[in-house]
């Protein structure tokens, strides 16, 4: 589990494809504080697995699923991500939670200077707008930020200059693409209210039935 709190930004600088895979070395220093081999990494929001580890940084794989469902298809060497590892027992809830399991991406269609703040508007999926609400959690690439306001089928963030500054949402452009984590405590007071479907009931009827009541 992680918080959406940001750590550092790392750079890829290795990518080896495979058929449907992908495997990243990451040049990252704070995250490979107490990092072992197994761990889990936030890398813009999805949760990695570290699989190696040098001085330098991590290698993680990405498989079909991830690279389908998350900008991480897109991934070059050069490609600056936030990272952040999972959350100690011991840590400050600062976020809100995020699994690291990306729900889908979204657009960036606009970027606004308003005094300090800079506000994006993000163009969103149906299915991850309806469990937005307005002062509610969205993740952005790994980092955890409250909407503003939401449209049909867009919502704005406001974002203070610390966070463009140590995240990659100061580097984003209008068109860019950018993974998004609906806050997981909707998804599950859905899932909680809506009714089972019945069972299904098994059709008996067959030529052994059939036989046994004389027909």
């Amino acid at each position: 589990m992680f918080t959406g709190i940001i750590e550092e930004i790392g750079k890829i600088t290795h990518l080896q494809k495979g058929t449907h895979s992908v495997s990243l070395h990451i040049q990252a220093k704070v995250v490979l504080e107490q990092l072992k081999i197994g761990d889990s990494v936030a890398v813009n929001g999805v949760c990695l697995t570290a699989t190696s580890i040098d001085t330098h940084g991590f290698t993680a794989d990405v498989m079909h699923e991830t690279l389908n469902r998350s900008s991480l298809c897109k991934a070059a060497c050069g490609s600056f991500v936030n990272l952040e590892r999972a959350m100690p027992t011991t840590g400050r809830f600062n976020g809100h939670i995020v699994a690291g399991h990306v729900d889908d991406m979204g657009k960036i269609i606009n970027i606004q200077r308003d005094d300090t703040a800079i506000w994006y508007t993000i163009q969103a999926s149906e299915s991850v707008m309806r469990y937005i609400v307005e002062k509610g959690s969205i993740t952005i690439d790994g980092i955890s930020l409250t909407v503003a306001s939401l449209s049909a089928d867009s919502f704005r963030v406001s974002v203070i200059p610390h966070t463009a500054r140590v995240t990659t949402l100061g580097m984003r452009k209008t068109g860019d693409i950018v993974n998004l984590e609906s806050d997981i405590l909707g998804k599950y007071i859905e899932k909680l209210l809506t009714p089972a479907a019945p069972p299904r009931q098994q059709n008996k009827l067959s030529r052994e039935w059939l036989a046994t009541y004389g027909y």
